[in-house]
């Protein structure tokens, strides 16, 4: 078997990143470590160009995601402050291929996490929690892809917005809380926090292991994104999004219609 040509793969997703235009599955050929390393190497070229690493996001924790995608492992992908949007402002979904939002609980890390310690250590380094918006795009053609792809194309990471930060700690309870996902002032997804692996918590002892294994920093001030509390909805309808997550708060996006890139659609 011919090892799959991970610098080609590595520009061919840069390449899809930036111009919206949706591009083959890799096939079976490319493995979960390879998919790894493609993803480790497109973080480099972001960091190269300027960008600054804010901390790791969870994929695939929603049973109802699990499902949608037909996969069944929680992965992992980066985030960068230019993915950052503000709590109110605005996104234009030009150049975009396959934008959909997910509800989501996010964390905040007061101190770096000891990888030489317990999985846990990482719950007990959290010093802030926020309801929370991503919006992902898959740069795969017709929205398919097997594992290893996802995890190339940086677990289809686009944007994010954080809403208001609260102080937490390790006994902060973020379980079984309602959550309700709006476009235009409609609910389109209801869903609960325990739908993440039963509990947010569990997903950060989920991504403990996955980050030592693969090199993802858990510094000080790092955020965190847990995964989906309901399966993705498109947006590329809608003028704007809205997450609503029991006692955590609310936050709000508004979109801008684009004129190119549903070439995957």
């Amino acid at each position: 078997m011919q090892s799959p040509d991970l610098s080609r793969i590595s520009d061919t997703l840069a390449e899809a990143q930036r111009t919206g235009a949706a591009v083959d599955q890799f096939g079976d050929d490319l493995t979960l470590d390879d998919a790894y390393t493609v993803q480790r190497t497109l973080l480099d070229r972001r960091r190269a160009q300027g960008a600054r690493y804010l901390g790791p996001k969870l994929g695939f924790t929603s049973r109802a995601k699990m499902a949608q995608m037909g996969v069944d492992e929680v992965i992992v992908g980066w985030l960068v402050d230019d993915m950052r949007i503000p709590a109110g402002g605005t996104l234009s979904l030009d150049g975009l291929v396959h934008p959909r939002a997910e509800p989501e609980v996010a964390f905040r890390l007061g101190r770096a996490v000891d990888f030489d310690g317990p999985d846990d250590d990482i719950v007990h380094a959290v010093d802030a929690v926020a309801p929370a918006l991503e919006i992902i795009d898959s740069r795969y053609r017709n929205f398919t892809f097997s594992l290893p792809d996802v995890v190339a194309d940086n677990t289809s990471a686009c944007r994010f917005v954080i809403g208001q930060w609260q102080p937490a700690t390790a006994t902060t309870e973020v379980a079984n809380l309602d959550v309700v996902l709006s476009l235009d002032g409609r609910p389109a997804e209801h869903g609960s926090t325990s739908a993440i692996l039963g509990n947010p918590w569990n997903a950060l002892r989920e991504l403990a292991p996955i980050a030592r294994r693969y090199g993802f920093e858990l510094h000080r001030g790092a955020v965190i994104l847990a995964g989906a509390a309901t399966a993705a909805t498109s947006i590329a309808a809608a003028g704007n999004v809205k997450v609503e997550v029991q006692d955590l708060g609310s936050v709000t996006l508004y979109l801008r219609p684009g004129t190119s890139g549903a070439a995957g659609r």
